[in-house]
Order: C-alpha cells, then structure tokens, then sequence
C-alpha cells in the first residue's frame, strides 16, 4: 500500500507536480533525519544533510526508474551524502565537546528515557551505557556502522540493507553481525557479561 502511495507521488512530482513531492519529503523528513544523525554528531549538521538529501532527491527525480522501492533510494542518497559530509568533517576541524554532548542527547529519543523513580547511580549507569553505544557505533568501520544502523535503529530488512549497501544479504548479515560483536565488547565491563555472552 505504502509502494503503491509512494509510487503515485513520485509519478506526480516527475509531471511536474511540487506538492507531490513535498507529501514525500513529509512522509520521510524524520526517518531521515535519524538516519543521518547516526553518522553526523552535530543536530544542526544532520539537518543540513537531511535537507541536502532532499534536494538531491529532487533533482535526481528523473533518473528514478521504480526499480527499488523510493525510500530504499531515498536512503541511499541520505547515506551518501552523509558520508561525503563526514569525510568533509574529518578532514576540517574536530566537533566541540559541546557539540558532542548535544549529539549523545539526539541519539536517544524520550521513549529510552528513564522515569523519574530511577535512582541516580541507576540513571548515570544507563547514560555510562549509552554513551558507551554511541562510542562503539562511531568506532566501527563505515561498512559495519552503516548496515547496524540500518537493522537496528531504521528497521530495514536485510534484502532492503543490501540493496543501499550494493552487497548480498550474506555480507549484510556477516557485517551486522561484526557489528554487534564490536558493540558487545564495549559493553561487556559495564554490564558484567562474560566472552560469548552478548548482553
């Protein structure tokens, strides 16, 4: 049904029509924008590439044939375009610690946040927790941390991953799995796990 939708808007926004398209840009401003947060720290940065995104989008409308579904190409580009922006940041100057804090703060939305009946030494183990996720996803290399941000927090199948990554699903799957091994490492000391146990 979403396809089909999907399909009908993208149809229209080629003949020209701009609502089409914005009804689009509604429809997957947040996944989006999630999506690229994941790879960019800074909030204003990932909203600069989300917009980028769009625009790309836009104006590689016509060469959208219908072979994929659109948000897979969508995504694409969002990853892309996050990339090229995290090389430009690697190669200029490094995000402000405050910058960084704001980041941690974006990676987790309010429904992860705990209640207000939480002792202090249980909230600071579970921001030590996920700061130690957020420290490990942006240690992996690029491939790992792209597929595992894919699966986990966007939700896509491993046949939707591998079409965005242009890899079989085998290496999709070989890939997130490194990935939860990289990040189960991390997290061993803080949660008392031992080797071969993940969490």
């Amino acid at each position: 049904m979403h396809d089909r939708i999907d399909q009908a808007l993208v149809q229209r926004a080629q003949g020209g029509d701009q609502r089409a398209f914005e009804l689009l840009v509604a429809k997957y401003q947040r996944r989006i924008f999630r999506l690229v947060s994941r790879f960019v720290g800074d909030p204003a940065a990932a909203e600069d590439i989300a917009q980028e995104t769009f625009l790309r989008a836009y104006r590689a409308l016509g060469s959208f044939r219908g072979d994929s579904q659109f948000y897979t190409w969508l995504y694409r580009i969002a990853v892309n375009t996050a990339k090229r922006s995290a090389l430009d940041v690697a190669r200029g100057p490094i995000l402000q610690e405050s910058q960084k804090s704001c980041a941690t703060e974006e990676t987790f939305g309010p429904e992860e946040l705990l209640s207000s009946v939480e002792t202090p030494e249980s909230l600071m183990a579970s921001r030590q927790i996920a700061d130690a996720v957020k420290a490990a996803l942006e240690a992996l290399p690029e491939e790992l941390r792209t597929a595992i941000v894919l699966r986990e927090i966007e939700g896509l199948s491993y046949e939707e991953i591998a079409r965005l990554m242009t890899c079989p699903p085998g290496t999709v799957r070989s890939r997130i799995f490194r990935a939860r091994e990289a990040i189960a490492r991390q997290l061993r000391p803080l949660l008392g796990t031992r080797s071969g146990e993940r969490w």
